[in-house]
This record gives structure tokens, sequence and C-alpha cells, in this order.
């Protein structure tokens, strides 16, 4: 069994994560038990568990707060992935973060690959590409994982339910407005862990640099959340009035890419299987199934 350490772990991804992994008994720590911004305890931590992985699915994920909580969304998105992918480097760990596809611009209508260069329009964005490269630059032996639009159940209490959780428990209750020119490709956190996963106990038996670096995984397939929140209405067999809108109609605070969808080259490179249509990750969902059992070895 590999020796692994999960951050963030009561969240949507370390939920699933953690679930994934359960026959390695990881160690799985939240925010309650590690502040992942506090240099000493994050040294002190790695160097008791001294790690063979470290999945990090700890982040300040408040989009439109990060535009006034400038300090706070580097420190959770930035500083904190620098100062674990440090620490894993004493360890000699393999270091796996957690990015987004907010770090592009939107600006075009073909997906973007992991070579295409991020340009964020937000804070937020901004503060996970310094996450990124403060991450590569801390630790050789690392993976980079974008992803987008993440749905999934947390152990520990939401403080904000997932947008399709969302969706379910308003239809009916008033009629629902939902942005229709922002696409991205959803991505069910069952799906993303699986292929998180397979990815990391590969490099594990392999110890091969061609596993290492900048992968996209979500999802295959792309929509706006318009589309998004009716079909996750339709598999809810909910009949529910639902008006499309667009971003300046809705008046969110952080600005958003118009089109983020993420193409999946290294994946392909490799020769490794995508994720299922969101279509049908959105049905798992809601069925409440725990997804495929891929990369489980």
């Amino acid at each position: 069994m590999a020796r692994i350490l999960i951050l963030g772990a009561r969240g949507q991804l370390g939920t699933s994560l953690a679930r994934r992994l359960a026959e390695h008994s990881p160690t799985a720590l939240d925010r309650d038990e590690l502040d992942v911004g506090d240099p000493q305890a994050v040294d002190r931590q790695l160097g008791r568990i001294r790690p063979e992985i470290v999945l990090n699915a700890a982040a300040f994920n408040d989009v439109d707060g990060a535009e006034t909580r400038i300090d706070e969304a580097f420190r959770g998105n930035a500083v904190a992935p620098w100062l674990l992918a440090r620490a894993s480097r004493a360890c000699g760990a393999l270091f796996v973060h957690f990015s987004t596809d907010y770090v592009f611009r939107g600006d075009r209508r073909a997906p973007y690959g992991e070579d295409d260069a991020p340009a964020p329009l937000g804070v937020y964005g901004a503060s996970k590409l310094a996450g990124e490269r403060l991450v590569a630059a801390a630790n050789p032996v690392h993976m980079l994982i974008r992803t987008a639009a993440v749905f999934g159940r947390a152990a520990r209490p939401p403080k904000r339910r997932s947008f399709i959780d969302t969706m379910v428990a308003l239809a009916g209750s008033r009629p629902l407005r939902v942005v229709d020119d922002q696409r991205v490709s959803p991505t069910w956190a069952e799906d993303l862990a699986a292929k998180t996963v397979e990815l990391a106990l590969r490099w594990r038996v392999s110890q091969s640099a061609d596993l290492l670096g900048l992968f996209h995984v979500t999802n295959s397939g792309s929509c706006t959340w318009y589309e998004l929140a009716r079909e996750a209405l339709r598999r809810s067999g909910i009949d529910a009035a639902i008006e499309p809108i667009t971003t300046a109609a809705y008046g969110a605070r952080a600005p958003r890419p118009a089109y983020s969808v993420l193409a999946h080259r290294r994946l392909e490179r490799l020769g490794l299987d995508d994720l299922p249509p969101w279509q049908e990750a959105v049905g798992a969902y809601l069925r409440g199934e725990r997804g495929r059992e891929d990369g489980l070895g």
C-alpha cells in the first residue's frame, strides 16, 4: 500500500479521493486539522507522516469573494500549495494539486489545451495560476490537474450546495434564471477522483516523467450553466420554469470566461481513457452512485 496524504479531505473532491483510496488507509486532513498556509504546521505534519503521495484538494473556491478577499485567495491558492509542494519534495513525495479552467481568458471557441497560454480575468483565476507556477518551481515531482465546474457531495456540512443540488432544491419554489453564455465542462468529483488516483498510482509504479506535469481532466463534452441546470432537472423528473439569462444580467462580482472548455491532450497522448460525458455524470450523481472503480489497484 502507498502512504498517501489527502488535504481538504472533507470537501467535495477530497471526500471522493478518500473513498477511492480507502484500501490504502490514507491520512485525510481537513482545514480544522491542518492550516495549509502555516509553514511550520505543514512541515511538521508532512515530516511526521512521510507520505509517498500528497493530494491537495484544499483551496479558496469563492470566485466572487476573491475579488475583495485578495490576500485570502492568494494564501489559499498560491502560498499554501507552494508550502505543501516544498514539504512534499523534502519527503520525496509526489505532489498532486488541482487548478481551474478559470486560468483562461475565454475569448475563443476551441477547447484549451495544456500548452495554451493562460490569461485569467479575475483574482480567483490569477491566484490559481500563481499556485500552479509556485508548485512547479517548488517540486519537480508534481502533477497539476486543471478541472472545471466540479460537483459532488462533501463529508463536511458545506457552506454551499453544489450547483446541481441548488437547482434541484430551488426548482418549483421560484422561477430559475441561469446564465446561458458561459460554456464549461461540468465535472463529477467521483470521476475526477478516479482519474487522479489512476494517474498517481501509475506514477508510483512506473516513476515515469511522462506522468508528471500539467493535465486537463474534466468530464467530456461541454454546456452552459443553463443547459446543465436543465439537464439536472430533466434527470430529476422535475418540470419547473427555467429562464436563460446573460452573464451581464446575472451581475456576478467577478469576471468569468465565456468559454473555458478544456482539451485533454495529455491523457490522449498517454492513451488513457477520457472521462464519461457530463450528461452521464449528472445522471449518476443524482442517482447517488459512487462512480467507476478505475485506478484502485
